[in-house]
């Protein structure tokens, strides 16, 4: 009865713990090992690159795929998208999507100066690929402020030297080159490691009110202007190839007839050098041929004849000799 409790009537606590120096120390290496292991390798995915820092110092970039690194924080990795078109807009809410902008108000305004003392608001994109992922993470300290702040100088640089409605028609598209190249010139300067692939102005309106309705007439005007130029050039298109294929069509019947004309001239001089030689040959024969061909010729269609005596001023009428008939 000693061994229990008689009030609880539950035994006492059977046995005491023990530690074992050899199974702590087994545990021990046992997580060791684990934490060696899973710190020892890391993953890149396809579309990126790896840098690996060594105790906080830049070590080498890895490629995608399976890579070994040294365990437990000795190296840390760090990927980058190197593979990926990254995209910047800049008038527009990026709270949905990230990247530069993302607390920005909604149609955020950038208003800049003309050449002839205009004011645009302006909205284009930026798209941009990282080249060097060592470059973009160590040697500018806030990338993205640094592409939003060149890409504002330089816009506003080229606009400041166009005139606007040059700005809101033909000029975009060389505006757009000229900045994708000078943003290029200036971030290689820079060494930021990335590459802008694209520029794009998506909107160039003027300012709200009775100056952008004024636009509007305008360039309401020059649609209808190149609508107009449209309809000429389709009328164009379908007249003067049928006026060519008409003058062509003439140019051949006149040289068709030409050619006959040639030939019928050929042949009758070709005719008349052989009656010539017959002639040269027997004179008086050839002009009593050629006399009676002639009146043959004459005759021969001829429903009725006359004669008429050269003495006498009247006609004497003579029995027809086709038909037997007098007349």
């Amino acid at each position: 009865m000693s061994q229990f409790n008689q009030q609880n009537n539950q035994p006492p606590f059977p046995f005491r713990l023990s530690l074992n120096p050899k199974l702590i120390v087994l545990v021990v290496l046992i997580l060791a090992a684990g934490a060696i292991l899973l710190t020892s390798f890391f993953i890149v995915d396809g579309m990126e690159h790896g840098v690996v820092l060594r105790l906080g110092k830049y070590s080498r970039t890895v490629p995608p795929g399976l890579n070994f690194k040294l365990p437990l924080g000795i190296e840390q990795n760090m990927n980058v998208p190197t593979e990926v078109i990254q995209n910047v807009d800049f008038g527009y809410d990026l709270g949905t999507s990230g990247g530069i902008g993302r607390n920005a108000p909604v149609h955020q305004s950038y208003f800049m100066l003309t050449g002839d003392l205009n004011i645009v608001d302006i909205q284009w994109a930026v798209q941009y690929r990282i080249v060097d992922p060592q470059a973009w993470l160590f040697h500018v300290e806030d990338n993205e402020s640094t592409i939003s702040d060149i890409s504002h100088s330089v816009i506003n640089l080229l606009v400041g030297d166009r005139l606007i409605m040059s700005i809101m028609s033909g000029e975009r598209t060389v505006i757009e080159q000229q900045t994708q190249e000078m943003m290029n010139q200036i971030l290689s300067r820079y060494d930021m490691g990335i590459n802008v692939t694209k520029v794009q102005l998506k909107s160039v309106i003027p300012p709200r009110g009775e100056v952008q309705d004024a636009f509007e007439d305008v360039n309401i005007a020059v649609q209808d202007m190149q609508r107009y130029v449209n309809e000429g050039l389709e009328q164009y298109n379908q007249e003067i190839p049928r006026a060519r294929g008409e003058a062509a069509q003439m140019i051949q019947v006149a040289q068709g007839y030409a050619a006959e004309r040639v030939n019928e001239a050929r042949g009758d001089t070709a005719r008349f050098n052989a009656v010539l030689e017959e002639y040269r040959k027997a004179p008086a024969v050839t002009r009593s041929r050629l006399y009676l061909e002639t009146m043959e010729e004459v005759l021969r269609n001829a429903k009725g004849s006359t004669l008429i005596d050269r003495n006498l001023d009247n006609f004497l009428p003579l029995q027809n000799l086709s038909s037997g008939g007098a007349r």
